[in-house]
């Protein structure tokens, strides 16, 4: 039998049974009802627990030069604040304890401010209970910032401490205002784009955005992320920092000394037409050469003399005339329908019957204007058709906002046969680069086809996207003619730009170390309505060319604008690009170091006080043995110090205690980038004046180190 009682157990578990499905009936019927009758209710309370779609910013991508040298990058800065509400009495007592070390270590980092400063500032905060108090008032580096988060109180999570920030990207370039209108900048509260390549690539540097949204959760906000950012994409521009650093220093150097307002310089790798340095420098109001314009790509001149090559080209190819047709340029002056065509020698006589490939090499505007006006007067449309087969007038699709392609009229007839838009001055005055506009850039495409043997390539001055080193996407060169002339002519033309450079008007363009062909150009500026004459004259002197000539790897332009005489294309331009030229083929030279030793000589290398782990490698290079009183001098020891010759081939290194962290370094006797280091790895701002080694300091050694001082460094060669 049994030993329950299933009469009286049945029963129960029937009642529990019973009240457990009620129970769900009346779950269901609860969720039911608020699913439906109160949805609108509990949707709105959600809302004030959650925000929906806050914005994430990705990272911009970076510009890279042509060896991925950082051009452009996105870096966090941080604006500092301080809420004093939060903490309580508690916080209150650690502050006014710890407020004397908050703000001498404020002080250190920041020894623009006193102590005094900043203890009253942060204490007039303390005052107001304000919740938003600035602890600096502009934003500060990764860096500095985990300093001034490492002092007392600061260093506490936000809710006792009440140290709290925000963090932006800004947008920086390491080689400062380096190529500035090329590379372009941002509007930093907008995070848009300005200008140059920032502009042009937006769309790949930018990213894309994604979206995050805050739960509140146990009394805290925590993020949810529904849509990953993607971050921009890098893009590997076709600027060279070398050569970009050679061509600006160039131009500001010869704006300073002819007092010229504005300084263009463009150098194009012939094969490719990779644009590997442009320079925009602009005179300001207060006498500083900086870029505030691309005037590269979007300034639409009249080019002068530069483009008497162009009309050359145009008519050797139509065979209307050869290079030594003869020409009377008699004493320098001749009338043309009226107005006066002048060459720059009239003063002197003029240059008589001369040949036409003559007349270029030494400029003559009589020369070139004659020959042209005589064979295309009749038909002039000939001639500017000409100049679009030969790619002069080439749009080149610069991918820079501002950008022009150049302006070449083409003439037009009314219903009766009349030119509408044309002069009988406008062809001869054309034919010597008036009444035309070619920006820069267009002017040295056309050489550089020159240069390229007849091949005209687009102007290039983005290589690849890349996205975490991998290649996304690659510009290969562009053709834009395969052939701007025919062989014979190109042959003939390439001669006499060579000749330009040895017998006509660029000798100063030239090198004692390789050939250069070029042509120069001089050109009166119209001020619109005012014409040529409206008060002062201004000018426009040009070179443009290619080096080495007879292996042509490079191409170069350098227009200068300056008002008032003199102005000379040949001499102000072209040693111009007699510098920029030798900078670069001297910075290509890939030689190797022990070719330094003079072999037939006894000098020997003196050690100059800097960094012995460079002198000890130099010297080993070099061919000399090298020994000191230490070990690990190639063990990445920061030893300082100088050599001395021992004996033979042998130099002793010799250890100089330099100056301890918190005292100004003596420099004197070292290099540039080692005085550098010693002064800024303390804190000291440097500027360089001169080159060589240093031989003085405007800081004297040993006296208290300030952070944030200034201090000039003269550097000569001895």
């Amino acid at each position: 039998m049994s030993r329950f009682d299933n009469n009286n157990i049945i029963p129960r578990y029937s009642f529990i049974a019973a009240i457990m499905t009620l129970l769900g009936i009346a779950v269901v019927l609860k969720a039911a009802y608020i699913m439906t009758v109160k949805h609108d209710y509990w949707m709105e309370v959600a809302q004030q627990q959650k925000f929906d779609s806050l914005v994430v910013a990705p990272n911009r991508g970076n510009i890279l030069s042509d060896d991925g040298e950082l051009m452009a990058s996105s870096l966090p800065e941080y604006k500092m604040y301080m809420d004093f509400k939060v903490g309580g009495e508690k916080k209150d007592s650690l502050w006014n304890e710890k407020v004397d070390s908050i703000c001498m270590g404020l002080h250190e980092i920041f020894p623009e401010k006193s102590v005094e400063e900043f203890k009253r500032d942060l204490e007039e905060g303390h005052q107001k209970m304000s919740q938003n108090w600035p602890i600096w008032p502009k934003r500060v580096d990764y860096n500095t910032f985990q300093r001034v988060k490492a002092l007392p109180i600061f260093n506490m999570p936000k809710l006792r401490g009440g140290f709290h920030y925000e963090e932006n990207n800004a947008r920086r370039r390491p080689f400062g205002t380096l190529a500035y209108r090329t590379v372009g900048d941002m509007y930093g509260a907008k995070d848009s784009a300005r200008f140059g390549l920032e502009l042009a690539y937006d769309s790949l540097l930018r990213g894309k955005q994604g979206i995050t949204h805050k739960r509140k959760v146990m009394n805290e906000y925590l993020n949810f992320v529904d849509v990953e950012p993607t971050d921009g994409y890098d893009i590997m521009t076709t600027l060279n920092v070398q050569m970009q650093d050679i061509a600006e220093k160039a131009v500001e150097e010869e704006l300073k000394l002819i007092n010229g307002e504005v300084g263009v310089a463009i150098v194009m790798e012939v094969a490719t037409g990779d644009v590997k340095a442009i320079v925009n420098l602009e005179k300001c109001g207060d006498g500083v050469y900086r870029e505030r314009r691309n005037h590269a790509v979007a300034d639409l001149l009249e080019p002068g003399s530069v483009f008497k090559t162009a009309s050359m080209m145009v008519a050797l190819d139509d065979g209307v005339v050869d290079t030594s047709y003869r020409v009377n340029t008699g004493n320098g002056q001749h009338m043309m329908y009226g107005a006066q065509m002048n060459d720059h020698n009239r003063a002197s006589g003029g240059y008589g019957t001369i040949s036409f490939s003559r007349a270029l090499q030494v400029s003559s505007n009589i020369g070139i204007s004659y020959v042209i006006d005589e064979h295309y007067k009749k038909n002039p449309e000939r001639y500017v058709e000409g100049l679009h087969r030969i790619g002069i007038a080439e749009d080149l699709g610069v991918p820079i906002t501002g950008a022009a392609p150049p302006v070449i009229r083409m003439p037009k007839k009314n219903s009766h046969g009349q030119y509408t838009n044309w002069s009988r001055t406008t062809l001869p005055w054309m034919s010597i680069g008036y009444e035309s506009q070619v920006p820069p850039i267009s002017t040295l495409t056309f050489y550089n086809a020159i240069a390229n043997n007849g091949k005209m390539m687009k102007p290039r001055f983005v290589k690849k996207v890349l996205c975490e080193g991998e290649v996304k996407a690659e510009y290969k060169p562009v053709v834009l003619k395969q052939q701007i002339c025919k062989p014979t002519t190109l042959a003939k033309i390439q001669d006499i730009l060579r000749k330009v450079v040895t017998q006509g008007t660029g000798k100063k363009a030239r090198s004692e170390s390789f050939a250069v062909a070029g042509k120069t150009g001089t050109a009166q500026i119209s001020k619109g309505r005012g014409g040529y004459k409206a008060g002062a004259i201004r000018y426009l002197v040009s070179f443009v060319g290619y080096f080495p000539a007879d292996a042509p790897r490079y191409s170069c332009i350098v227009c200068l604008q300056k008002t008032g005489l003199p102005a000379s294309g040949g001499t102000m331009s072209g040693w111009v690009f007699h510098n920029i030229a030798e900078g670069i083929m001297a910075h290509n030279l890939n030689m190797d170091v022990s070719s330094a030793r003079d072999t037939v000589s006894e000098i020997h290398p003196v050690g100059m006080k800097g960094n012995l782990e460079s002198t000890s490698i130099v010297l080993n290079h070099l061919g000399y043995s090298t020994m000191s009183k230490w070990s690990n001098i190639a063990n990445n020891v920061p030893f300082w110090g100088n050599a001395s010759l021992k004996n033979g081939n042998l130099y002793q290194l010799h250890q100089t205690d330099l100056a301890s962290s918190n005292t100004v370094p003596d420099v004197v006797g070292m290099g540039a980038r080692d005085a550098v280091y010693q002064m800024e790895s303390r804190g000291i701002k440097t500027k360089l004046e001169g080159r060589g080694k240093v031989v003085a300091q405007s800081l004297h050694a040993g006296d208290p180190c300030n952070r944030g001082s200034f201090c000039t460094l003269k550097l000569e060669y001895q």
